[in-house]
This record gives structure tokens, C-alpha cells and sequence, in this order.
């Protein structure tokens, strides 16, 4: 018999009867693994915890009865319902919080008799107890749970953070992974890193990986500056792949008020994860030096043209070109100059690009696809990771003597020579209107399978981007360029570069496409024909997303407030994506005549 799939409730209203939930009528400890809960096994793991790196964790072979986990697997396939949800910082299929199951109707609820059984085992005092005894972590509730289930498939994964919001205080997972009776490999991607930290920051490369396995259960403290972890992309599943990384997994909370244990939270905690990434990024800027005066008005000489053609396309000195540029920039705030440098210069990087993923194991035909952390950033390379984890990670040039060669050396001549000169002070102020104050600027390398940026924007202060993408054209043995089956213009390989509206009244304001938005309207009556008829039907306030390409400017004026990032690289791109990154703090520049005719600066 079919069963329609059941979507998690939520939990309803104060003012209506909530369902009877099932009970766990049998005795709690007969759901487990034999032996678990005895007190000889608990002064074994927890001294197992106390000795763990990088920080205290306990992984648990197995935590269930087999019997009761496979009628969970079995249950959570083909009665719940799943939603794809993608941010900055994951991609995953979900359910909704599994607290919520006691809400259904019974005839629903008989459809999950094996998870309501494991859910209020999990939460049961004498869990809990067993939790705190191993961990040391103070009183958990037994009243305000939070759990769900989370399936791991083709390009599904969750970047580096540490779990800190509001009363969490253990954080868990419980895997089932698919097929089950078969051990998941490795190599199929979906392992849990765990990464030290330093000054409260994580460092670029985990140090400690736990690849999924049947009723395996791993749990941790959830501490501010220490608990920062990831899972890694899965690569298999999907089509007639049944392989997944499916797993339940939650957080216990602190006791709640009226609980045995209650504590008032800490005022005086560290900073989360997230609380670092939305405060935003620390960057250094370099004032222009004293014997360069700004650009007033900015007037492209001979010289500067003769400077600038030694990496620029000529067609972006003539001034019809300008102005037209010019003119988009007012409208728009954002232009992109396509064929940005010297034919020459852009085909030598090209093919310089391509060689360097290959040699490095980056490449289409690399024998990892998800590629060690030291690809690309090998104590002889040119390149170095740069972190931390939890805001960004991407390989810039490495502080060394000597030059580098070939598509390097080009890379490294436009982020020491061009960018920061004051010809391309003068041009870009010709185009935007604007006087460029002081500049960031980094030549980056996104590799496959492991770089990335969070959204982060700065408050109070606009910005000028430009973004020189030199991420070079797929070309497939055979097939020949841009002919592969998927591409960086489809989306479907990340390292898109994307800019939106935060939400204001949103507790992660890195969460984009949850159309949260537009669905608490819906519930309350308040849609309209404009928010149908929008472009942003996800409600995300997606202001400009360019996905990668070869040798193309883009120039973006960001306002306050403003998130930006890099999407997470997949595994499965053929190659880095490769770009030169500049940021500028700019004042305006107006020109108006004085009475005698001479032109006059208003800032």
C-alpha cells in the first residue's frame, strides 16, 4: 500500500489541543546497544573524551538497537518528506524538526512508530544523563528538543562553523548512511572534519576525520571558539545512485527554565561562528602614496594609456567607450568589461591555468575527486592557504624570494603592478565616477572540493569591487571547450560570485533562498501581485549573482550592508576557479564651474 510522504508539523498554536504523542512503553534502555549505559562503559568514554583532539569529542560505534535504527531508516525514506535547502554555507535535503512529530494525527503517527521510539529515547533522562556523565557539560533538557533529518546527496555538504545559537549545548549525529549493509567509502566524500583552533579561530586544514558508518553516533560540547567543524561534499547518489549520507542529527539544550539544572545564559560568552562572520572581515587597505595625487579631475594621459596597454585591451582607453561605460555604471552601480586584458596576455594565462590544476591534481582528470587539503598549496608552491575557515578559505600568494613563471608571475604583475597603480586609479575613477581612496587587492585560487567565502558585508561604509575572473573555459578530451555535460554557467559547480540584501529581521543573515519572507506573508494573508510577479521568487534578495568566466572585469558598487561571497567550489568542477580581487574605499567626486568657468571639486 502507498503511503502519501508526510511533510514535519509544525507545532500548533497555544490556543489548539496538541495531539497525544505515543509513549515509549517499553523500558528506554532496551532501545540501545547492550552495555551502553552502564557505568563501566561510561568511565570509558568519558575518558576517551577528555583525551580527544582537537577537542573533546566522542564517537560511539554503535548507540541503537539494529532492529529499531532500520525501521527508522525505513520509516524516515518513505514517510517523510524532504526539502532541498542551499545557502552560503550548505547544501542539503532536509525534513522539518522532528519535536514537531508528536503534533500529527494518530493515523499519521502509526506511520512512525520507530522514530517517535528513537526520538524520545534520545531525549530520555536517562540519556541525557549518560550524556552529561561522559561530557561533564552541566543539565540538559528534556523539553525543548531539536532534531532532524538530513540526507547527504550528490553535492551536498556544510561548511566550517561551531554550532554555537542561543541554549545548544551538545551537539550530535546519528548515521544511517545508504546502502545500508555496505561500508561508505571514503572516497564517496560526506566525512565529518573536525578542526583546532586558535585565538578562537579555526585553522585552515581539519585535523581530525570521521567518515560515516551505520548507527555510528558522534557528540560534542558546543563551545564558542573550539567546536568548529564541517562535513565534506558527498560526490555519489542521486539518479539510480541509492547512495546518501543520511543521517538524524541535533543538539541537546541547556535545561530550560522551570527544569532541574536551569542556568541563566552567560552574558559575557565569546563570539559564535556566526556572530564573527556578520560583524565582517578585517581587511587592510593601502592609502595611495603621497607622491601620487588623486585623479581631480581624472583625465587619462598618454602615459597612463601606454602604461595601462601593458595589460589592458586597448578598446577601454578610447573615451567613447569610456563614456558609455560610464553612463552604465551610473544606471546600474555594476558593469562587466568583457575581453578585459591583452589577447596575448589573457591566452598565455589560459593555458598557464589549466596546466597548473593539472599538475597539481586539481584538474578534470585528477585521481581524488575531492582533492587533499595540500593541493595547490604544498610547501613548494606559490600558493597558501588563507583562512579562517569559518569566514573563507582560498589560496593567495605566498610571501617568498624569488619570481614566479608562466600564469603566476601574469597573476602576481596584475595584483602588485596594475591594479594598484595610479593609471588604474585614473580609469577607474573615469568609469565609476569615483575617487578610489585606498585599495585591497589579492590574486585568488578557489580549488575544487574545499574553497569558498561566507557572506559577510561592512556596516556604515560603501565599497568598490572589481572582480578580474580568469577561471578558464572547460575543455573536455573529445569535446572540446564548454562542451562538458555540466559547467560553471550552469550553477551546478559553485564559485559563483553573488551580492544580496540582508534580512533584517532574519537571527542568519547568511541564509539565503529560505523566501522567508514571502512565506510568513503567505501565512498571514499579506501577498500580492508584485510579490508574485517578482524575479526573487524565493524571496531572497538576490541583488546580482555572475557565475564564473574567462578574462571578464566586473565592477560592483556596494552599498552598505550588503552581503557578498564566493559559493562554495564543488568537487565536481573540472578546475579552480582563478580571479584577481580588488576593494576599494571611495569618496564621490563631483565637478561643477565657478563663475570665472574653471572647474571646482565637491566631495
Amino acid at each position: 500500500m502507498a503511503h502519501a510522504r508526510l511533510r514535519s508539523p509544525s507545532p500548533p498554536a497555544s490556543n489548539k489541543r496538541a495531539k497525544t504523542a505515543i509513549s515509549l512503553i517499553d523500558d528506554t534502555e532496551s532501545r540501545f546497544a547492550p552495555g551502553l549505559l552502564t557505568d563501566s562503559n561510561i568511565q570509558r568514554l568519558n575518558q576517551e573524551y577528555l583525551c580527544s583532539e582537537p577537542y573533546k569529542y566522542c564517537v560511539i560505534d554503535k548507540l541503537f538497537n539494529d532492529t529499531l535504527l532500520s525501521q527508522v531508516k525505513d520509516e524516515c525514506i518513505q514517510q517523510l518528506g524532504f526539502t532541498e535547502k542551499s545557502t552560503d554555507i550548505y547544501r542539503v535535503h532536509q525534513t522539518g524538526d522532528l519535536a514537531s512529530l508528536s503534533y500529527l494525527p494518530k493515523e499519521q503517527l502509526d506511520l512512525l512508530q520507530g522514530l517517535l521510539v528513537l526520538r524520545d529515547a534520545l531525549y530520555s533522562s536517562q540519556f541525557r544523563e549518560f550524556l552529561q556523565r561522559v561530557t561533564g557539560c552541566g543539565a540538559l533538557s528534556g523539553i525543548k528538543q531539536d532534531m532532524s533529518v538530513n540526507s547527504y546527496k550528490s553535492g551536498c555538504h556544510l561548511l566550517n562553523h561551531d554550532d554555537v545559537i542561543g541554549t545548544r549545548r551538545v551537539s550530535y549525529i546519528l548515521y544511517m548512511p545508504l546502502p545500508v549493509g555496505e561500508k561508505w567509502d571514503e572516497s564517496w566524500g560526506g566525512t565529518l572534519e573536525l578542526y583546532p583552533a586558535k585565538n578562537g579561530e579555526p585553522e585552515t586544514i581539519p585535523t581530525k576525520r570521521i567518515p560515516p558508518a551505520w548507527n555510528q553516533f558522534i557528540f560534542f560540547e558546543v563551545q564558542p571558539g573550539k567546536s568548529f567543524h564541517s562535513v565534506e561534499e558527498v560526490v555519489v547518489g542521486g539518479g539510480n545512485d541509492p547512495r546518501e549520507r543520511l543521517s538524524i542529527s541535533g543538539w541537546f539544550h541547556q535545561a530550560q527554565e522551570g527544569e532541574e539544572g536551569h542556568e541563566f545564559e552567560l552574558a559575557d560568552r565569546e563570539k559564535s561562528s556566526l556572530e564573527q562572520l556578520t560583524s565582517g572581515l578585517e581587511r587592510t587597505f593601502i592609502p595611495y602614496p603621497d607622491d601620487s595625487p588623486p585623479p581631480i579631475p581624472p583625465i587619462l594621459s598618454e602615459e597612463d594609456k601606454e602604461f595601462l596597454s601593458q595589460f589592458m585591451n586597448p578598446l577601454y582607453f578610447s573615451a567613447k567607450n569610456l563614456s558609455m561605460m560610464a553612463e552604465s555604471f551610473a544606471a546600474e552601480s555594476s558593469l562587466q568589461a568583457q575581453k578585459f586584458l591583452r589577447e596575448d596576455l589573457a591566452a598565455e594565462l589560459e593555458v598557464g591555468l589549466r596546466q597548473l590544476d593539472t599538475q597539481e591534481q586539481l584538474g578534470h582528470s585528477r585521481e581524488r575527486m575531492i582533492p587533499l587539503h595540500s593541493n595547490g598549496a604544498a610547501p613548494d608552491s606559490d600558493w597558501i592557504i588563507k583562512g579562517p575557515p569559518h569566514k573563507h578559505r582560498y589560496c593567495v600568494f605566498r610571501n617568498q624570494d624569488g619570481q614566479p613563471e608562466g600564469a603566476t608571475k601574469i597573476l602576481k604583475q596584475l595584483q602588485d603592478v596594475l591594479f594598484p597603480s595610479p593609471a588604474f586609479r585614473t580609469w577607474l575613477a573615469l568609469v565609476s565616477s569615483l575617487l578610489p581612496l585606498q585599495y585591497s587587492v589579492e590574486a585568488r585560487r578557489f580549488r575544487p572540493g574545499l574553497d569558498y567565502t561566507l557572506a559577510t558585508s561592512e556596516n556604515g561604509e560603501i565599497r568598490l569591487d572589481a572582480v578580474l575572473c580568469l577561471t578558464p573555459d572547460i575543455e573536455v578530451e573529445g569535446k572540446g571547450k564548454g562542451k562538458a555535460e555540466a559547467n560553471w554557467e550552469s550553477g551546478e559547480w559553485g564559485g559563483w560570485q553573488c551580492y544580496m540584501a540582508a534580512d533584517e529581521d532574519d537571527d542568519d543573515p547568511a541564509v539565503y533562498g529560505s523566501g522567508k519572507r514571502k512565506k510568513e506573508k503567505a501565512a498571514n494573508g499579506e501577498t500580492n501581485d508584485e510579490d508574485e510577479d517578482s524575479d526573487d521568487e524565493d524571496g531572497s534578495g538576490t541583488l546580482l549573482t555572475v557565475q564564473p568566466g574567462f578574462n571578464r572585469l566586473q565592477l560592483v558598487l556596494r552599498d552598505a550592508g550588503v552581503l557578498h561571497f564566493v559559493k562554495y567550489v564543488s568537487a565536481k568542477a573540472h578546475g579552480s576557479r582563478w580571479d584577481v580581487c580588488c576593494e576599494w574605499e571611495v569618496g564621490q567626486v563631483e565637478l561643477e564651474e565657478d563663475e570665472d568657468g574653471n572647474l571646482m571639486t565637491i566631495r
